[in-house]
C-alpha cells in the first residue's frame, strides 16, 4: 500500500471556517490554499456585520480563494447579493445554494450570473440531477465551483461516490470548473476525495492539522501505541483488578 503524506496530496486544501483568527493562522500555510464560509459559520463566530467582516477578511487574506454564500432566500435578491459579494475581492467566489427553501432551482440564475464574470460556488449539491445541471450552468463561463455535500449524505448512509465521480467528469470536460468535496468528517475524506479526482476539499481546521501526521506512524505503530496508552491510563488511574479472589474460589 502507497504511504500518504501531505506532500503526495494532489488535492486543494480549504479551511471550512469564519473565525478570523483562525482563517489568519490557517493562511500562513503554504499547503492551504483556500477558505469557505457560510451563514452557519459566521452564526457561530458571532459575526453581525458581514460586509465589514469579509472585507477585512479579504485584506488579511488577499491571496486566497474565499467563497462567501449570499444570505436572502428570494432568486432575484440573491443575484443582487451575489453582484455585491463579488466586489469584495478579485479572490472571491459567490456561494448560491442549488436551491433555495421552496425547493426553487438556481441554474438560470448561476449561469446568468457566470456568464457575466461571477465566480460562483454552487453550493449543497446532493443529488447527481444537481451535479449535472450546476455545472452545465457554470460550463463555459467564469471560473466556478460545484461542492457535493458528500459528509451529509454519508451521515445518512446515501453513497456519495456517484454523485462526487459524476462532477469531477462532468467538471473536466468543463475546463473552468473545479469540484470540491465537501461537509468533510474525518482525515480518510481527504485521501479519498483525492484518489477520487476531486479538486478541492474543504474541512474544519482541526481536521487539516492532523494530516501533518500522514505517513508517520504504521498501522503497527498505532495498535502499540493504543495498548500503551490503555496501560498507562490503567496505572495513572490506579485501577487493580486482584485475581486471588480466582485462586481461592479454585480451590474450594
Amino acid at each position: 500500500m502507497t504511504t500518504r503524506t501531505l506532500d503526495t496530496l494532489k488535492i486543494k486544501l480549504y479551511t471550512d471556517g469564519a473565525e478570523k483568527a483562525q482563517i489568519v493562522e490557517m493562511a500562513k500555510q503554504k499547503h492551504i490554499a483556500g477558505f469557505t464560509t457560510n451563514p452557519s459559520l459566521l452564526k457561530k463566530a458571532g459575526v453581525t456585520d458581514y460586509e465589514a467582516y469579509a472585507r477585512e477578511l479579504v485584506v488579511a487574506v488577499p491571496d486566497r480563494h474565499i467563497s462567501f454564500e449570499v444570505l436572502s432566500d428570494d432568486i432575484p435578491e440573491m443575484i443582487q447579493q451575489a453582484r455585491l459579494i463579488t466586489t469584495w475581492g478579485k479572490n472571491v467566489y459567490v456561494k448560491l445554494p442549488v436551491i433555495n427553501t421552496r425547493g426553487e432551482t438556481l441554474y438560470d440564475a448561476i449561469n446568468t450570473l457566470s456568464k457575466d464574470g461571477v465566480k460562483i460556488n454552487v453550493t449543497v449539491l446532493c443529488t447527481e440531477e444537481q451535479v449535472e445541471r450546476a455545472t452545465a450552468a457554470l460550463a463555459g463561463n467564469a471560473p466556478g465551483c460545484t461542492s457535493v455535500f458528500a459528509g451529509r449524505l454519508a451521515d445518512l448512509g446515501i453513497d456519495y461516490q456517484p454523485a462526487v465521480s459524476l462532477a469531477v467528469k462532468l467538471a473536466n470536460e468543463a475546463k473552468n470548473v473545479e469540484v470540491i468535496w465537501a461537509s468533510t468528517r474525518e482525515v480518510w475524506n481527504v485521501i479519498e476525495a483525492n484518489d477520487m479526482g476531486a479538486h478541492i476539499i474543504t474541512a474544519p481546521a482541526d481536521i487539516l492539522k492532523k494530516l501533518k501526521a500522514l505517513g508517520t506512524k504504521t498501522a503497527a505503530d498505532l495498535s502499540l501505541d493504543g495498548v500503551k496508552a490503555f496501560r498507562d491510563d490503567t496505572l495513572s488511574a490506579g485501577l487493580d483488578l486482584p485475581t486471588t479472589k480466582i485462586s481461592q474460589t479454585a480451590a474450594e
